[in-house]
This record gives structure tokens, C-alpha cells and sequence, in this order.
């Protein structure tokens, strides 16, 4: 029967041209790795060494079963670096970008989702903003994300769009929303916006700043938060209108503004959230397992692509 252990020492002899320095390299006694040749070669019913001097010489058997072995060593090689990855999956830390708003659609969820499958498992969600997720992306800090397409550049990245979303105009006053929001509408609207810090690469104000380009005017902003649920709040107080997915929409206005309703845009504007991850990038099986399951969540949300 053969043997990985035999077929490791049959190797590093044929390299080595001498059991000596065989034994040396693999760290076992010279007679171990003599022992194991002469197993390996009646298993076979074949010689693969001829001694000469101090030395030994291959035969054309070992020749021929050279490339065999180094076969089967690397598949070896191959199948437990597969198993330790398992393993290491099963109890190490996953973690994963997403977009700024990610917890209405896919956060809690997401994670539980995780968990189900590998309960040992340590998440990181990780993600503010799209752009900021997008740089840890080109750096290395992160193997994949699910991010808002119309701020993210495509340097150094691949991005496979997953679904779209509706930004929808928000309001406690009927009147505001009665019918289709058109860009002129919009710009002499009162608003209050989300995602303060990032107001500059935000991408529902760079989709609204792309549709009022025309009017030669940017949205009107009189208050500025930092978060959307904060922002719905402050619209079902009558304060401000606002312009949000629809997602977060239909989950928000029930609990923090039950007086407000949503009109669509004229014409109709999107987000759009895709999957990102540097070029050429060989996804491990979390990267993987996260882009499944982050898909199926926004999907079922969300229009798909």
C-alpha cells in the first residue's frame, strides 16, 4: 500500500540524489528514509535507486513515477489546506462592506443569516459610507462589499450590479406629494438629507444633483443629519421634506412619521447596489458565502438586475 510518507521520501531522494541529505532536509533518520524507499519499492515489485558510492542513481522507473508522486503530494497538499480553510471559516472572523444605510435593508438579517449556517463564526459588517468602503476595498482591508453603484469608481474594482432601488420624495403634507416630484419641484423644495459627513459622495444627493443639473440649481437643505431615521422623524414632524429609497421608506414612515406619505420622482431616479471586489480577486469562501446571502437579502427588498 502506498504511502504519502513514502512517496515524500522517494522525493526528496530523487532530488537529492542521496538518502543522507534526503534524511536531512525532511528531518528523519537516514535509515527511516532507506526503510521507507525499500517499502515503497516492494509495493511496486520495481528498483527506483541504484547505489553509487556515497550516492544513488534514479531509475527510469523513478523517473517515470516522479511526476506521479509530485501529483499526488500537491493533491494532497491541496485537499487539507481545503479543510483547514473550512475550518478556519467555521471559527474565524468574517467581515464584509456594505453601503451606509445596509441595516434597514440587510443588517440584523444578514448577520442572523450568517450565523444560521456557521455558528462559530466571528461578522464584521463594516461600512458609513460607499466611497470610504470602496477605498478599504483597494486597500486590502476588505475582500468584498455590497455597495451603491453612482459614487463608487470602477479603478481597480470589479462591481457587478445586484439590484435598484427607487429614491422616492417624502412628505407630511399631501400636497407635496400628490403628484410626480419634477426636478423644478425639487428644487425649490425645503429638505432635510442624511449622511451629513459624507454629504459630498453621498449618492442619493449625487443622483439628485444629476437631475436638477438642468435647472442650474442644487437641492435646498435646511436641516442636515447624519441619519436617515432622523431625518423621516423630522419629516413626520413637518419640519422638512426629504427624498430616500423606497426600501427605507416603506420600513420608516410607519414607525417614525405615520402622518407622511412618498411620491415618486419625474423622471423616475435609482440607486443602484452592486457587488465589489478588486479585479482579478480569488474570493475565499466567506467572501463567497456573504455575496450569496447579502444578494438574496437586497433582492428581496429591491428591484433585482
Amino acid at each position: 500500500m502506498l504511502s504519502l510518507h513514502q512517496l515524500t521520501c522517494f522525493l526528496a531522494t530523487y532530488e537529492h540524489r542521496s538518502l543522507t541529505r534526503a534524511a536531512e532536509e525532511l528531518g528523519y533518520s537516514q535509515p527511516s528514509v532507506s526503510e521507507q524507499i525499500r517499502t515503497l519499492e516492494k509495493s511496486l515489485g520495481v528498483q527506483l535507486f541504484r547505489r553509487v558510492g556515497r550516492g544513488v542513481i534514479p531509475t527510469t522507473v523513478a523517473d517515470t513515477l516522479r511526476p506521479h508522486a509530485e501529483r499526488t503530494l500537491a493533491a494532497a497538499d491541496e485537499t487539507r489546506r481545503a479543510v483547514q480553510s473550512v475550518k478556519a471559516f467555521e471559527t474565524g472572523t468574517i467581515r464584509f462592506g456594505m453601503f451606509g444605510i445596509a441595516r434597514l435593508y440587510a443588517g440584523a438579517g444578514l448577520i442572523a443569516d450568517v450565523l444560521a449556517r456557521y455558528p462559530g463564526v466571528r461578522v464584521e459588517l463594516v461600512g458609513q459610507n460607499s466611497t470610504e468602503v470602496a477605498e478599504d476595498l483597494r486597500r486590502g482591508r476588505l475582500e468584498a462589499a455590497m455597495l451603491a453603484l453612482s459614487t463608487v469608481g470602477s479603478e481597480g474594482l470589479t462591481l457587478t450590479p445586484v439590484a435598484r432601488e427607487e429614491l422616492v420624495y417624502v412628505s407630511a403634507d399631501p400636497a407635496h406629494v400628490a403628484a410626480p416630484v419634477t426636478a423644478h419641484r425639487l428644487s425649490l423644495a425645503s429638505l432635510v438629507m442624511a449622511e451629513t459627513t459624507f454629504r459630498s459622495v453621498d449618492s442619493t444627493r449625487h443622483t439628485l444633483r444629476q437631475m436638477l443639473h438642468e435647472t442650474g440649481r442644487n437641492p435646498q437643505t435646511r436641516i442636515e443629519v447624519e441619519d436617515i431615521e432622523t431625518a423621516v422623524e423630522l419629516v413626520g414632524m413637518g419640519y422638512a421634506d426629504t427624498v430616500i429609497p423606497l426600501g427605507a421608506a416603506r420600513q420608516l414612515i410607519p414607525r417614525l412619521a405615520p402622518g407622511a406619505t412618498w411620491a415618486s420622482l419625474r423622471p423616475r431616479q435609482y440607486d443602484t447596489f452592486a457587488v465589489v471586489h478588486r479585479k482579478d480577486a480569488v474570493l475565499s469562501p466567506a467572501a463567497r458565502l456573504m455575496i450569496e446571502l447579502a444578494t438574496r437579502r437586497i433582492q428581496a427588498i429591491a428591484e433585482p438586475v
